[in-house]
């Protein structure tokens, strides 16, 4: 309960904290500053399942939050909460696995033609980056106002007003990194 109270003072810093080691590691592993040799390595036939599990990872998170979102709107705060965190864990464990094979094989090249390369692959990666580096913040933050304070007292902060605009960024951002998984490894 002490560490509860002592975040409860600082959520917006604790959110710049988690958005900055986030977003060191994000970078860090794509633009290989990882060494290599720190990691364990694991069999090539766990790199090549990390992309269907991290696309199974993000068709079920759309569905947490999807059902987070109709369990608030029926006013079931408890569920609501359930599938939020749920999404969170989900999130980690994507990303988790996804700096794990970027910091170890580098981004995954794109196999298709070049025009749909440029006109479509390029613009969907970087909107999907774009709105998951936006998104970041917002969802810490939210978490950290759920975690750090009751139903009740939430009712008095922003949570709700920036959970809205966080939900709908991530939903859209881990559809998007589904259709990239799709060019990448369905379709081409």
């Amino acid at each position: 309960m002490e560490l509860r109270a002592r975040a409860r003072g600082h959520v917006r810093g604790l959110t710049a904290l988690l958005t900055v080691v986030s977003l060191v590691l994000v970078f860090g592993a794509a633009l290989g500053a990882v060494p290599r040799s720190v990691l364990p390595r694991a069999p090539d036939a766990v790199f090549a399942a990390i992309p269907h599990v991290n696309a199974v990872i993000s068709t079920v998170a759309i569905g947490t939050i999807l059902l987070g979102v109709r369990a608030i709107r029926r006013g079931d705060w408890q569920r609501h909460r359930a599938f939020m965190l749920a999404t969170l864990v989900l999130f980690v464990g994507f990303l988790a696995l996804y700096l794990y094979k970027v910091s170890m094989q580098g981004p995954a090249p794109f196999p298709g033609p070049d025009a749909v390369y440029q006109f479509v692959y390029l613009p969907t990666l970087a909107i999907h980056i774009v709105l998951a580096i936006v998104c970041l913040p917002l969802v810490y933050y939210v978490a950290l106002l759920a975690l750090t304070r009751s139903v009740s007292e939430l009712r008095g902060t922003t949570h709700a007003r920036f959970g809205r605009v966080a939900a709908a960024l991530w939903l859209v951002s881990f559809v998007l990194g589904n259709v990239v998984y799709a060019l990448l490894y369905l379709i081409y």
